[in-house]
């Protein structure tokens, strides 16, 4: 027997019991598993990977770095890397949202967004403004803070009990708009639950609302319908809220915008970034806020009540310098826009040739698709069929990596993948990935027909 087969591992994986393949190495939009076998990233890991795998480019630079120094701590020194990152940022981001916060993951962004958003009212001596309203089907993250604020149920269950109770109106889901209403009536209807929720609140106790401008992993990429972003920018701004938007999936040319909401023209008082920031080539995060909030801390306390170790870590900053010059350079911004209409195009042809697609929808190469037991009906299957969760073994099986977005029906139902290459993907590689994906549901359906589940 290979030493390998024998060797005990003390790791504790995502499923006990398990056996994972060992990764080998990747390039491009492949990952390589021990044996050989080829698989196409056709989710960018968790929609991180932005560049592709063992970029040369990025190589060099941690190297060059390293040789540099790669830990300063961030109350003894800043560095050249995490000076020239914040700049890169700021020229980057909507209207005056020009200052960064470092942190090493999405949850940690999304943590210190609250508590930035809680300071800000205190340096004001506004005391009571100190709660968060977010959105149900939602995702900002595992850590108490973070996932307080999520309204993913599935995720939530467990720790109910020691959470914030953030969540409290629903997200816009065109898919679901059981009423008929046109675009604008929905997206003004939707909105409005804001207003509501502030209102039965109080604003003098809210500080901030948080969402993400398209939903992730809690919905499969759903796109909010044209109006509503604009209205809730309006909302936030009647009631003296800040409003949060949740980047850390849908940032750094994800959607074939430089930020998922550009594509509404909104600014936010507050963005989250991670995942493609550094395309996995380094865990790190960053928090951005308004030139008015850091007067105000500025004018105050003067000091942020965050961080952790590795905040601002000059390694990781090279990096992700690195990456994003490399998307510049290459344009992978446009060629995200180009390729994603190319991409949900050949997604729609999908959902017209399969009864178990109910909708295929997208911005950019952050893609989705729902499954549903009823096209018709859009009656969604029960999640003990373990859909969801079939289909990525499927396409696993077959050389394809899908993400998935389970439970987003209150955590009762709710089966999605989100498809999300690199952004440097080709159209040849595109028409590969969707020849994978027909295949997977073809199988996928015959199996769920025999069984009777659909």
């Amino acid at each position: 027997m290979d030493s390998k087969t024998e060797r005990k591992s003390y790791v504790i994986k995502p499923e006990w019991g398990k056996q994972y393949p060992r990764i080998s190495h990747g390039k491009g939009i492949y990952l390589y598993e021990e044996s050989g076998k080829r698989y196409m990233d056709a989710c960018s890991g968790a929609v991180t990977v932005s560049i592709g795998h063992a970029m040369d480019e990025v190589v060099d630079a941690m190297r060059q770095q390293a040789e540099k120094v790669s830990f300063a701590y961030r109350s003894h020194f800043s560095s050249e890397a995490v000076e020239e990152l914040a700049e890169i940022l700021a020229a980057w981001a909507p209207g005056n949202v020009n200052w960064s916060f470092f942190v090493s993951s999405g949850s940690e962004a999304t943590e210190t967004a609250q508590k930035i958003a809680i300071q800000y009212w205190q340096e004001q001596g506004r005391m009571t403004k100190n709660r968060i309203l977010s959105r149900w089907m939602s995702y900002h993250g595992i850590t108490m803070g973070a996932l307080s604020m999520s309204g993913h149920v599935l995720r939530r269950k467990r720790f109910v009990p020691l959470l914030a109770d953030y969540p409290c109106i629903s997200a816009p889901y065109p898919y679901r708009n059981q009423q008929g209403l046109d675009s604008d009536a929905y997206a003004r209807q939707a909105a409005d639950e804001l207003e509501a929720a502030i209102i039965r609140t109080g604003a003098e106790n809210v500080a901030a609302f948080i969402a993400e401008p398209i939903i992730g992993a809690s919905g499969g990429a759903v796109v909010p319908p044209d109006g509503y972003f604009a209205r809730i920018r309006e909302i936030c701004t009647k009631h003296q809220i800040l409003f949060i938007a949740d980047e850390v999936m849908t940032g750094v040319g994800r959607t074939g915008k430089n930020f998922g909401i550009d594509h509404w023209q909104v600014t936010p008082d507050v963005m989250t970034l991670g995942k493609g920031m550094s395309s996995g080539y380094t865990p790190m995060a960053a928090t951005m806020v308004s030139d008015s909030i850091m007067q105000t801390i500025a004018e105050g306390s003067g000091s942020i009540m965050a961080g952790h170790t590795y905040s601002a870590n000059p390694q990781s900053a090279a990096i992700c310098v690195s990456v994003i010059r490399y998307m510049q350079q290459h344009q992978l911004v446009k060629k995200a826009e180009e390729n994603g209409k190319y991409l949900l195009q050949h997604l729609k042809q999908i959902e017209q040739e399969f009864d178990i697609v109910g909708e295929a929808r997208g911005k950019g190469l952050l893609c989705g698709i729902e499954f549903v037991k009823n096209k018709l009906t859009k009656e969604p299957f029960a999640l003990s069929h373990q859909v969801t969760n079939r289909m990525i073994q499927k396409a696993f099986a077959k050389g394809l990596m899908i993400y998935p977005a389970i439970g987003g029906l209150d955590g009762v139902a709710g089966d999605a993948v989100i498809i999300s290459p690199p952004l440097i993907i080709e159209q040849h590689e595109i028409d590969e990935l969707i020849h994978l994906l027909r295949q997977t549901l073809q199988e996928a359906q015959a199996e769920f027909k025999k069984e009777g589940i659909w």
